[in-house]
């Protein structure tokens, strides 16, 4: 027996009450809220991601003029990739050399740190905003201010000369065999404080009891961090070597803020020879099958992941 709202209270039928309008607006609300920006994501993300492979198998000059040209683009990339001469080689050479770095160095000080806060020091209110605070910085903001401090004539350099050290050099920043590395080093600035947060809340997350047998078992604290709390962070280190990976394939403004591709084209990444084939070589084939490659780069990293996420969640 169903029971029913009325002007009089509750009234028993046997059959069901049709919602009102009021309930059903209450209902779509929600939908009609999220639609257009529903429509907007899949327009201007899906639709461009979809026009972009389309390009990226024609010989287009522009995103307008085009005729089907199949693979040509890729294969032309894929010569490249073998080809020292080429801008391409030297993006993927790049690219290497900045994730590998890049992810390495990010969560091992980020774990440091986070080891280092976890030890109640005093003044921990203090340190945990200011390793935060380059992350709340654009990456323009941090490749100019790199910039600024890398620079022989201007920043270190010349700074450590006035003080007498005359003999100190450190020029990588017009190095063309050492730029990419000052790219490394902005980015492993900016993001370490944010590997740390997550690693300390991951830390903060281990059941105490457990380290207590443990120091009852006599295990010192190296062991303790071998045996015990490391093993316990495999989600923490997961979650960030996502992040990071993600990060690093999608890097353009740091390069550009910081060294500007230079000297020459030393320290383009995959997104840096993208645009610059795209925009201003008017390749846009070449541009378009670069930006689909590293799509399905970082697609190969998010996807699993995903996948994983939502198998255990079933």
């Amino acid at each position: 027996m169903a029971y029913v709202t009325t002007n009089t209270g509750l009234a028993a039928t046997g059959v069901p009450r049709r919602p009102g309008f009021r309930e059903k607006l209450q209902d779509a609300l929600p939908k009609i809220v999220l639609a257009p920006s529903f429509v907007l994501i899949l327009l201007f993300v899906y639709g461009f991601i979809l026009w972009t492979i389309y390009l990226s198998f024609s010989d287009a000059t522009s995103a307008i003029s085009n005729t089907f040209a199949g693979t040509r683009a890729y294969e032309k990339l894929w010569r490249w990739t073998f080809d020292p001469v080429q801008n391409w080689h030297t993006a993927i050479v790049n690219i290497g050399i900045f994730a590998v770095l890049y992810i390495a160095v990010c969560m091992a000080l980020g774990l440091f740190l986070a080891i280092l806060l976890d030890q109640k020091i005093r003044g921990e209110g203090v340190l945990r905003p200011i390793y935060l605070y380059p992350m709340a910085l654009s990456f323009i903001v941090t490749g100019v201010a790199w910039k600024w401090f890398l620079d022989p004539g201007l920043g270190l350099e010349q700074t450590l000369h006035h003080w007498g050290w005359t003999s100190f050099h450190f020029d990588w920043i017009k190095n063309k065999d050492r730029s990419i590395y000052t790219v490394v080093i902005a980015g492993v600035w900016q993001a370490s404080g944010f590997v740390m947060a997550m690693f300390l809340a991951g830390l903060r997350g281990i059941d105490s009891e457990m380290l207590k047998a443990a120091q009852i078992d006599g295990a010192n604290a190296f062991q303790q961090y071998r045996r015990i709390i490391i093993p316990q962070l495999r989600p923490i280190f997961l979650s960030a070597f996502i992040v990071l990976a993600h990060m690093a394939i999608k890097s353009y403004d740091l390069v550009v803020a910081l060294t500007g591709g230079g000297p020459g084209t030393s320290s383009w990444l995959p997104s840096n020879f993208m645009y610059e084939y795209t925009f201003q070589r008017a390749q846009m084939a070449v541009g378009s099958a670069s930006a689909v490659i590293m799509l399905m780069g970082i697609s190969a990293i998010i996807v699993p992941y995903l996948y994983s996420e939502l198998r255990e969640k079933k």
